[in-house]
C-alpha cells in the first residue's frame, strides 16, 4: 500500500473533521494491522510510574442515577457514560505510543495518544464490516469466558449494540448480516489480560462508495458502541449528564485510498495533554531508595455502557480499571 494514495482522517465526538494526505502528515503517527506511517523506533523499557486521580464515587453515582432515570422514562436503553481521570506518569505521550501493542494506535501532534482495541468500520472493495465490542472480564478469573458469555446484563447490552449497528449499516448499505455473534478475544490492558466480547456485521455498499466516502462515514457517527441507543436522544442525554467535552475521545480515525479500501478505529484508551500545566520533578520511593523522575500530568478518559441492570459500584470500578499505561 503506497502512502501517496492514502488519506488520513480524524473525526471527533462532535463531528469536527481533520483530513490530510498521509505523505503530508506532520508529527502525526498511526498504526493499523496492515499499515503504519511510523518508522522503526526503539524505546527504553523503563518501569512505569502511574498515579490515578479518579472522580469521587458520589459524583459518578449522581450521574449514574440520572442515566437510570432516563432509562426508566424510556428515553434511552443503553448509554455509554464516561468521565475524565487525571493521571501522572513518567512517560510522555510519544513513549506511550511506542510501548502500546494495540491493533489501532494514534499519536496526534503531542496533543493526545490512543491505543484502541476497537475497529470502527473496515471497507474492502464494496463490502463494509463493523465489529462492536461490548463485554469485558479479567481473563484470570476462573471460567472467565463462560461467565462473560452467560452474563445476562452483558448479553442484553451486546444485543442492543449489534441491533443499533445493523440499523446504522442499513442507512448506507444493503444485505446486512451478522457473520459472527459474541466471539471472544484476549487483549492486554497494562498488567492485566482481559477477555473482550465482539461481533462482526457486514453490509454491501454501492460500487462507487469511494466518491462520497466521507458523507457515508458521517452518517454512521457517533459510533454506537460509545454512545448508545436510540442514538440521537442518547447523545443529547450524554452531553447533559457528563457535562464535559469528550473532544477526540470516542471519535474515530482512519485511512482510505478513496477507491477500494478504508479502515478506521474508535478512539478509546485515550490520553490527552492537560492544558496549562508544566511537567515537574517528582520524588518516589522504590526499594527504600529515592528516585526522581519527570512527572507528566495528563487526562485519561474512560467509561462503560449503562443499562437498567447495571451496578453502580461495578461500573465505577470499570471506569477506573480502564485507566492504564501500556507495558
Amino acid at each position: 500500500m503506497k502512502s501517496e494514495n492514502l488519506k488520513f482522517f480524524l473525526i471527533d465526538f462532535d463531528g469536527n473533521i481533520f483530513i490530510e494526505n498521509v505523505k503530508n502528515l506532520k508529527n502525526i503517527y498511526f498504526s493499523f494491522p496492515k499499515y503504519t506511517n511510523m518508522p522503526i523506533h526503539q524505546y527504553t523499557n523503563t518501569p512505569i510510574y502511574l498515579k490515578k486521580y479518579p472522580i469521587p464515587f458520589e459524583k459518578y453515582k449522581n450521574a449514574f442515577d440520572k442515566v437510570i432515570e432516563e432509562i426508566k422514562k424510556g428515553n434511552t436503553y443503553l448509554l455509554n457514560l464516561t468521565f475524565p481521570t487525571k493521571i501522572e506518569t513518567n512517560l510522555n505521550l510519544f513513549e506511550i505510543y511506542l510501548r502500546a501493542n494495540a491493533p489501532f494506535k494514534l499519536y496526534f501532534q503531542d496533543k493526545f495518544v490512543c491505543f484502541s482495541p476497537e475497529r470502527f468500520v473496515n471497507i474492502k472493495n464494496n463490502k463494509i464490516y463493523t465489529y462492536p465490542m461490548k463485554g469485558t472480564i479479567d481473563a484470570n478469573i476462573s471460567d472467565a469466558k463462560e461467565k462473560i458469555l452467560s452474563n445476562k446484563k452483558e448479553m442484553a447490552e451486546h444485543i442492543m449494540i449489534v441491533d443499533l449497528l445493523r440499523n446504522d449499516l442499513g442507512i448506507i448499505g444493503k444485505n446486512i448480516r451478522v457473520n459472527k455473534f459474541r466471539f471472544v478475544d484476549k487483549i492486554k490492558a497494562g498488567e492485566k489480560n482481559l477477555l473482550q466480547v465482539s461481533s462482526e456485521i457486514e453490509a454491501t455498499l454501492p460500487k462507487n462508495w469511494g466518491e462520497n466516502w466521507l458523507e457515508m462515514i458521517l452518517k454512521l457517527l457517533p459510533a454506537g458502541s460509545i454512545s448508545g441507543t436510540p442514538k440521537k436522544k442518547t447523545v443529547e442525554i450524554i452531553k447533559k449528564i457528563e457535562n464535559y467535552k469528550r473532544r477526540y475521545y470516542t471519535g474515530i480515525f482512519g485511512i482510505t485510498d478513496e477507491k477500494s479500501f478504508l479502515d478506521s478505529a474508535v478512539i478509546i484508551r485515550y490520553i490527552e495533554r492537560e492544558e496549562k500545566r508544566k511537567d515537574e520533578k517528582k520524588e518516589i520511593r522504590k526499594n527504600h531508595h529515592l528516585t526522581y523522575l519527570i512527572s507528566h500530568s495528563y487526562i485519561y478518559k474512560s467509561g462503560g455502557g449503562i443499562t437498567i441492570d447495571s451496578n453502580v459500584k461495578e461500573e465505577y470500578e470499570e471506569l477506573i480499571n480502564k485507566v492504564y499505561i501500556p507495558h
